[in-house]
């Protein structure tokens, strides 16, 4: 249902001001501040309830309150509908509320013009050993592309979506760890230099070890270190030996690097640090995505020691946002902490693959002349050592 209020949700058109009914649908208005658990959104005419037990009397003071401004408001029954709908099926009350998520997908199949038919197809070949599983499912499905259908809702202008020309090229199938381990090895290669990535193995960030171990012998070495702060100091190293160090954790892990980030920035290193979010605080959620670690990655250190931070929107931008955090740190000879989540390291979309001459130069100095030669002396044009 989450999902469903997701799509419901997004903006279309009207204001959504006053107790007028805007055209299409619009955001979701939260009906109990207390609660924080019932959602409606408008549909032209008609106002749905989303979240909510039908027993609660939140809910029923909810409903009332919208019907004395004028609305027609209706929950959506999705627990109730599916139980209604796959009574005949045979199944228990368990593999019932399983199914209501495609009674929902019918719901939305309704409202946007969807087929229901690759679906059906798709449950019949997924479940083929479990009939029960197919029937009920099946039974859902339909049963909420009938409430729709029954409860005349429609979505407005968001169910014809937007024209356009699809853009042709040479695509592939890319998570977001992938897209991040191609976009390192990307680097190197743009460099020249070797990439040493070292981290200590914590959920949601292991994958992105796992994706560069097998790079191993193309420019990228990989080192599982014993802790967190272990980890960092490698890469710090590796960085200090004239490569580039990478390292990566979730918060926790970054947490425990703040001591030696600073040391990066003292000493003006090249480094990508890579945060991939998960819930918190402490040792937090591992399986729970969160986008949390914002005040933690800008000012997370003691003493005065600013870093650029970059975060990908999409999985596919990972790529390109590695690319772009070597060559910051590069440059500027800083640390650079990137930011992601479990949703985007994990999610999979296509990505059009790059044209190579396209991507940025990145051209790292190094000082070949002992005589006369100062650590900290700063380049005119970058400030950097």
């Amino acid at each position: 249902m989450k999902r469903l209020l997701e799509v419901l949700s997004r903006p279309v058109g009207g204001t959504g001001k006053g107790t007028s009914s805007p055209p299409g649908l619009v955001a979701p208005r939260l009906l109990d501040e207390g609660l924080r658990r019932i959602c409606a959104v408008w549909t032209d005419g008609r106002v749905l309830v989303v979240e909510g037990r039908e027993d609660d009397p939140a809910l029923r003071s909810a409903l009332l309150r919208l019907r004395r401004e004028g609305h027609v408001a209706d929950r959506l029954r999705e627990e109730s509908g599916t139980a209604e709908a796959v009574a005949d099926t045979g199944v228990g009350r368990k593999q019932a509320l399983r199914a209501k998520n495609l009674w929902s997908l019918g719901l939305s199949f309704w409202l946007f013009g969807g087929d229901r038919a690759p679906t059906i197809s798709w449950v019949e070949s997924k479940f083929s050993s479990m009939p029960d599983v197919v029937a009920s499912n099946v039974a859902a499905l339909n049963a909420g592309h009938a409430y729709g259908e029954t409860m005349e809702l429609d979505a407005g202008d968001a169910a014809h979506g937007v024209d356009a020309e699809l853009h042709h090229g040479l695509f592939r199938t890319i998570t977001g760890t992938d897209a991040m381990g191609l976009g390192l090895a990307a680097a190197a290669a743009l460099s020249g230099l070797k990439l040493t990535y070292c981290s200590y193995p914590i959920t949601p960030a292991s994958a992105l070890l796992h994706f560069l171990a097998s790079l191993k012998g193309r420019g990228v070495a990989t080192f599982q270190a014993e802790d967190e702060v272990a980890a960092i100091t490698a890469a710090i190293g590796a960085s200090y030996a004239g490569g580039l160090g990478v390292t990566a954790s979730s918060g926790p892990g970054l947490s425990l690097k703040t001591e030696a980030l600073g040391l990066a920035v003292a000493t003006e290193l090249p480094l990508l640090v890579i945060d991939v979010q998960r819930a918190g605080p402490s040792t937090g959620m591992p399986t729970k995505p969160e986008q949390a670690d914002l005040n933690l990655a800008l000012y997370g250190r003691h003493g005065e020691a600013p870093l650029p931070v970059l975060a990908p929107a999409t999985p596919s931008e990972c790529f390109r946002i590695m690319i772009e955090a070597a060559r910051i740190a590069m440059t500027y000879m800083t640390p650079v902490i990137v930011l992601s989540d479990a949703y985007i390291a994990n999610a999979a979309e296509p990505w059009e693959l790059p044209d190579i001459d396209t991507l940025p130069a990145i051209a790292p100095t190094f000082r070949s002349d002992p005589a006369d030669f100062e650590p900290f002396a700063r380049n005119p044009d970058t400030l950097a050592r």
